[in-house]
């Protein structure tokens, strides 16, 4: 430490402030002739400071010191209390060990000042230099000086940053050069456009995540070497993500298009549900919920809305509650019509649980006459595999000789290589049924009876070989496998997915009950033994007219009431079938005056405006000859005749032969709808019912796929997006996967 003491102080008293001339820290004031306490900065409390100087200080070398010049009228400013205060000496503490650090590096005094740390980004590229005297800013990359000023703005620094060529292309990579822009075709509506590409990461992820859900791949892959190299190929700039990333990417389009789809319902007049549970192989169970509607196209649509884990027991009130909770998240629980299931026991409670609470509300749409839907698939499966279990013996040697065929290679490979020899055109191998599953039957006869003679051969080659079928026992399979083929044939028909299948509900069903009226009469006894067994069940389920089915029926312009007339009579006992025919006429008036009442008030208040509007209008017309002449000689329709009246007593529509199996009730009721305002909206909803539960079925597939054993881990959350979000992408891209089941029935040997 130094003092530096002044002798003489005189009218312009000088003030020595001692500072850090390597730092900007606080100065070491002491005895400040202006104040008592001492002051922390140049100046601070002097009133009459005007001016500042910087000299040299006696007493200390290479240093440099402040010295305050007061005003002459200085001394009139300060109170006399603050000349007789103020001291005649000032004792100036100044720290010598920073000066002397400063004559160790070099620094002048005069350049002593420290700057404050530049904390803009763009001197991360740039330096500052001398040039000619005057202080520059070089940029790293280009090498250009740009004007710089202590303390002054980079905004025109950061702009030439932007522009900067060497800059971008190291950017990009090791280029040292710009990189050319690619040019891409964007394909909009049809047409082509070129356009500049640009990758975009976001975009990436999003593709990415669509691909993995609808084709249902592990999220694991995305981490596989060569899934990275690949996508590399297409595009250098592709950035691998972890699996976890991709389930969180999972999630939130899960959160986000279930919102869509909640938008898009909310417009939805009415809503029919299919539901079924399946058990995965965590031993968890799932209730899968399927919504069914109408778009404003008239297209039929369906999505899945929930496949959610249902903790056992899997009684009714647990099926209820688990449905309520779902339609109360969609928003839909006032737009319920219908709701299709098989016939478990447990379902009928839960179906009148619901029942009760849409009473409650009063939503309980078309008068609860129809709201239960029996799955007409499982009805029949359920007939069929009744029936087979009464002629188990008739195709017992054909199921043991596909089974001693499957379980060697060999043998199988022997087989194979006679149906070669005798260059049969067959491209079928064999298939071993699945007891449970009538269809798998279906399959393994008609297999099998293309190959009836590679089983005799067989047999004269290998001894081993004891399960040959007799003469009789093929011509029983053929038998059984005629049957089974009517069925198979109307079980496609109940199962389509993009059609409306209530109204062809009722000819298929006239159809197997006209093919077990005929099978009734046969004198063989295993043909009696199965036809009476499945017409035990088949009055068991639709001993009672199903209305769904009769007025899917009418409301088909090809059949109308036609078709009622015709088969009730060969459905029904001949004392019972025209009660029948009267219940559906009679359903059919009250769901259309239910449609009607909708819009009365909307009519009536656009009748009243129009009277008030036009009061000639309500004067009575008087009849002229011309009127007379038209009563006289026309038929006239009534005035009050109702759109179904007029419906019903048009003739049936009759489409060409080409036309007739492909023809669409839904297309003729919407170039209807203005003739038929009404009767169109009945017919809209009524066609968009499902009669099978094979839309959540398959969803049980996707499940199966999803949890595999080698995801079983999955949460159910996870699994309910990954199933739920599947469906959707697939319908909006038109996307088809096999399904499970299809491919066991079908698999080759």
């Amino acid at each position: 430490m130094a003092i530096c003491n002044t002798d003489t102080v005189g009218d312009s008293e000088l003030v020595f402030i001692a500072a850090k001339f390597t730092s900007l820290k606080k100065l070491c004031i002491k005895n400040c002739p202006i104040s008592d306490t001492g002051v922390k900065s140049v100046g601070e409390g002097c009133p009459s400071l005007v001016k500042l100087k910087v000299k040299r200080c006696r007493g200390v070398t290479k240093a440099s010191v402040c010295t305050a010049f007061l005003h002459n009228s200085c001394d009139a400013q300060l109170s006399p209390s603050r000349e007789m205060s103020r001291p005649t000496k000032a004792n100036i503490v100044i720290d010598m060990e920073d000066v002397d650090k400063d004559d160790e590096m070099g620094i002048d005094a005069t350049e002593a000042k420290t700057s404050r740390k530049k904390r803009s980004v763009v001197w991360k590229e740039f330096e500052i230099i001398t040039n000619s005297g005057d202080m520059k800013a070089r940029c790293n990359h280009c090498k250009h000086n740009l004007a710089y000023k202590k303390g002054g703005a980079t905004t025109h620094l950061k702009r030439h940053l932007k522009l900067c060529t060497p800059r971008k292309a190291t950017l990009v990579g090791k280029d040292k050069g710009p990189k050319q822009s690619l040019l891409s075709f964007d394909v909009t509506e049809g047409d082509e456009m070129l356009s500049i590409f640009k990758y975009d990461k976001g975009k990436v992820r999003e593709e990415l995540v669509k691909m993995f859900v609808v084709h249902e791949y592990p999220f694991r892959m995305v981490e596989h070497e060569f899934f990275t190299k690949f996508c590399r190929s297409l595009n250098p700039k592709y950035e691998p993500i972890k699996r976890q990333t991709l389930k969180l990417d999972c999630m939130k389009m899960y959160i986000s298009e279930k919102e869509s789809l909640k938008l898009a319902l909310a417009g939805i007049n009415k809503i029919s549900l299919t539901s079924d549970l399946w058990t995965s192989n965590q031993s968890i169970g799932y209730m899968c919920l399927t919504g069914h509607f109408m778009d404003s196209e008239w297209k039929l649509q369906k999505r899945i809305l929930n496949f959610c884990p249902l903790e056992p027991p899997h009684t009714g009130l647990a099926i209820a509650d688990s449905i309520s909770e779902c339609l109360i998240d969609w928003g839909i629980e006032d737009k319920i019509s219908t709701i299709t299931l098989d016939n478990a026991s447990s379902n009928d409670l839960a179906v009148r649980a619901l029942k009760e609470n849409f009473e409650a509300k009063e939503k309980l749409h078309f008068g609860g006459k129809i709201f239960l839907v029996r799955c007409c698939a499982h009805i029949l499966n359920l007939m069929v595999q009744d029936g087979l279990t009464e002629i188990r013996d008739v195709i017992e040697n054909i199921r043991e000789s596909v089974k001693y065929l499957k379980l060697s290679p060999s043998r199988l490979y022997k087989f194979n290589e006679i149906v070669k020899s005798l260059k049969l055109s067959t491209s079928k191998r064999l298939i071993l049924d699945v007891p449970t599953r009538w269809n798998s039957t279906y399959a393994m006869l008609e297999c099998a009876l293309e190959n009836k003679s590679v089983f005799s051969r067989y047999k004269e080659r290998y001894y081993n070989y004891k399960w040959l079928p007799s003469d009789e026992d093929w011509k029983r399979a053929a038998e059984v496998s005629k049957f089974l083929e009517v069925i198979n044939d109307v079980t496609k028909v109940f199962s389509g997915r993009k059609y409306p299948t209530s109204n062809l509900f009722l000819r298929q069903i006239w159809k197997v009950r006209k093919m077990l009226n005929d099978m009734s009469t046969d004198n063989r006894d295993f043909v009696k033994r199965m036809t009476l067994k499945m017409k035990e069940k088949f009055d068991k389920y639709w001993g009672e007219c199903n209305l769904v089915m009769a007025i899917g029926a009418v409301l088909d312009p090809r059949y109308k009431m036609k078709l009622i007339l015709y088969s009730f009579p060969k459905i029904y006992p001949a004392d019972d079938f025209q009660r029948h025919i009267d219940d559906v006429r009679e359903s059919l008036e009250f769901l259309y005056k239910e449609y009607l009442s909708v819009d009365s008030q909307i009519n009536s208040s656009m009748s009243s405006a129009t009277y008030d509007s036009n009061p000639s209008q309500a004067k009575k017309q008087k009849t002229d000859d011309f009127d007379e002449w038209v009563i006289t000689n026309s038929d006239i329709i009534p005035g009050n005749k109702s759109e179904i009246d007029m419906y019903l007593d048009e003739g049936v529509y009759k489409p060409g032969n080409e036309e007739y199996e492909d023809f669409d009730a839904l297309n003729w009721w919407k170039a209807n709808s203005l003739k038929f305002r009404h009767l169109s909206k009945m017919a809209r909803d009524i066609l968009s019912i499902p009669i099978t539960t094979v839309a959540s079925e398959s969803a049980f597939s996707a499940g199966g796929r999803v949890l595999d054993q080698y995801r079983s881990s999955l949460k159910p959350e996870t699994v309910q997006a990954l199933i739920c979000m599947g469906d959707w992408l697939r319908q909006d891209f038109g996307v088809e996967l096999a399904s499970n089941v299809e491919n066991e029935c079908m698999q080759e040997g």
